[in-house]
């Protein structure tokens, strides 16, 4: 089966905005920044042969604080210029009920069904307890990126790492067999 690294996007593959110790997403393209490292280590995953699927959560559509199209927009862009095989998101806020929003593993569960990926040989990587929490529930092996933003932490077991570049390098050197 194939193995895949699985992405949040804001905070691990693009700048966050903080505010109040708490992250945003950028609103439009012009607000997108790509993180320091993320090209090289998106490049090594990808030449080691694992899919890179993205996962996120972007409930500021439903709150109506930022447009579907320029999601779609930042979205296209990534898939462009990054070695992205997928992105998967979650439009609805945490009240909706939806099976998708982290820290569900509904998009992680989707990536695998769509892809033929085996979660428990695959990994997740996020900067925020709701996207350990959503790996741990599809049996990925996880990577927390800590910014100590001002929120709750994950519960282990997670491996802590301080970029999505180190993440990749502990993945490439410790695989899940």
């Amino acid at each position: 089966m194939t193995r895949a690294v699985f992405l949040d996007r804001d905070g691990v593959l693009n700048a966050s905005l903080v505010r109040d110790g708490q992250p945003f997403p950028p609103a439009t393209l012009d607000e997108l920044d790509i993180l320091p490292g993320v090209p090289e280590a998106l490049h090594k995953l990808h030449h080691a042969g694992f899919l890179l699927l993205v996962c996120t959560n972007q409930p500021d559509i439903a709150r109506g604080k930022t447009k579907l199209a320029d999601v779609q927009k930042i979205h296209a862009h990534m898939m462009q210029t990054l070695p992205l095989d997928d992105v998967f998101m979650c439009p609805h806020d945490g009240g909706d009920g939806c099976a998708c929003r982290k820290p569900k593993p509904g998009m992680i569960v989707q990536g695998a069904e769509k892809w033929g990926v085996d979660p428990r040989q695959s990994f997740m990587v996020g900067d925020r307890w709701r996207d350990v929490a959503a790996g741990q529930a599809a049996g990925c092996t996880n990577y927390f990126i800590n910014y100590n933003y001002n929120e709750s932490q994950p519960q282990p077991p997670f491996f802590e790492v301080a970029s999505l570049l180190e993440a990749a390098d502990h993945i490439l050197s410790n695989p899940v067999t």
